[in-house]
């Protein structure tokens, strides 16, 4: 049995333990069970059991002994759903990163309506926020100032359906929920050893061969390196969820510049001509003479955006919207070579020049330049293994960690960065107008080609009257 069909077998088991799956008798409050031996198949089962509590409008609560699966599970997390599952480490300063980051994503997705947030757990997940709009709009102005030391606004994790981190985190939460999963991935608590409070299921997994020292304090550079590991994946996902924006706006701006952007220039022009032959009538009119100027600038504007236009869509080297396989390929290579989490400026620089590459493939719809890219990325850190191997590794020291924590820093700053651009994106007149052809799209219309036809009407309208202004 592959790990495919171990998922799915485990996956049945655990929703008949969770009273989901009919199976006669109803489903104790709360049950044990053995996690898999293979890790791969545990995060497989734990995020297919996520896909399924949104599906099926349930909330659910996985609680872990420490942050050391917490990565991997998020990485696994269905992309489209990804938004609506909130993970948040046990380490205090990456909390609120974490917490910020989903929220600009689940944001960002809101704003999009694209496909990807459409289906029964996104209509849920709307519904669910505009019961809280008032604590959804404090969460979002939480997220934009952005203020390190600044508590969350109480009840922010309600927001969420899916919830996952180390069980004080979770615990502190206090929130009620539908599924509880238990992951005995290290020393939990004795009171933990029964249902959740709140719970209406709750399953224990014991994961052998766990033992990771969930209630001990590791030193500080491990602590940072659990962080930044997370945050990493929380800025792959911000990095993903700006580059996709930017695409989709792209190619929407290429097919604007075609069939709309042309004819404006066109109307503007015409305009201009008309209101210069009305002057040419009557030369000695003030208000002609301001017509004709204001008409002449703004035909000339028109130009200057539709020529600025036609360079931008000769430059876009692809105008489709990048599939999922390709979107989850780019947010694994942004999670490894992203340039925040370089070591040094040198190592900066190459992840910088592998970035690019990256986001133009992306953009390009290239998955063979992606491929590449990633092949750069194994073959510089293959190198840089050798190159360390048989070091004896030194032990955590201050600069160590003073270099852990700029590198923290740097990807907070970033993630906020993101979120500033995508609210710039998204306030833009241009993604407005994307949006509205999106949801046109949704009732059958093209927008884009309505507006053509108006504009059409509207040209041949101009021509008219400035054939009759010459010849009359």
């Amino acid at each position: 049995m592959d790990c495919t069909d171990e998922i799915t077998a485990t996956l049945a088991a655990w929703l008949r333990l969770l009273g989901q799956a009919g199976a006669g008798a109803p489903a104790p409050n709360f049950a044990t069970a053995t996690a898999p031996e293979q890790q791969e198949t545990l995060i497989g089962a734990l995020a297919a059991l996520t896909t399924e509590a949104l599906n099926n409008d349930r909330t659910l609560t996985i609680v872990t002994a420490d942050d050391g699966l917490l990565p991997e599970i998020s990485n696994a997390l269905d992309l489209q759903l990804r938004p609506l599952c909130l993970v948040l480490p046990g380490a205090e300063h990456a909390r609120p990163i974490a917490l910020r980051a989903t929220l600009s994503l689940l944001k960002s997705r809101l704003a999009r309506a694209a496909a990807d947030s459409q289906g029964p757990a996104w209509t849920a997940q709307r519904e669910r926020l505009r019961h809280a709009d008032a604590l959804w709009r404090a969460g979002l102005a939480w997220t934009a100032r952005n203020l390190p030391h600044e508590a969350p606004p109480a009840g922010i994790h309600d927001l969420f359906p899916v919830r996952i981190g180390p069980w004080p985190v979770m615990q502190q939460a206090g929130l009620p929920t539908d599924w509880v999963v238990l992951l005995q991935n290290g020393p939990l608590p004795a009171m933990l050893g029964s249902a959740w409070p709140g719970a209406r299921h709750t399953l224990l997994l014991t994961v052998s061969g766990s033992g990771s020292g969930g209630l001990t304090l590791p030193d500080e550079a491990a602590q940072l390196l659990a962080e930044i590991e997370l945050l990493g994946q929380e800025l792959a996902e911000m990095e993903l969820e700006l580059a996709t924006a930017e695409t989709e706006l792209a190619a929407f701006s290429a097919r604007y510049h075609e069939l709309v952007g042309g004819r404006i220039a066109r109307l503007d022009r015409l305009q201009a001509e008309l209101a210069a032959a009305r002057l040419e009538r009557a030369p000695q009119d003030a208000a002609q003479a301001r017509a004709a100027d204001e008409a002449r600038a703004r035909a000339a504007q028109s130009q200057r955006e539709y020529e600025a236009a036609g360079r931008r869509a000769r430059e876009q080297t692809s105008s489709s919207v990048p599939d999922l396989d390709l979107k989850k390929r780019y947010r694994q290579l942004a999670q490894k070579i992203h340039p925040d989490r370089a070591h040094d400026e040198t190592d900066r620089a190459w992840r910088t020049q592998l970035m690019a590459e990256a986001n133009r493939a992306y953009r390009a719809g290239d998955a063979a330049a992606l491929e590449r890219v990633f092949a750069r990325w194994l073959a510089g850190a293959d190198e840089a293994a050798d190159t360390e191997k048989g070091a004896v590794p030194p032990a955590p020291s201050f600069a160590t960690r003073h270099r852990l924590a700029v590198q923290r820093d740097a990807i907070r700053q970033r993630l906020a960065a993101i979120g500033a651009e995508l609210d710039r994106l998204y306030g833009s007149k241009l993604y407005e107008l994307f949006a509205a052809a999106r949801l046109a799209e949704r009732q059958g219309r093209d927008l884009l080609a309505e507006m053509a036809h108006r504009l059409d009407a509207q040209i041949a309208q101009a021509e008219a009257e400035l054939a009759a202004l010459v010849t009359g």
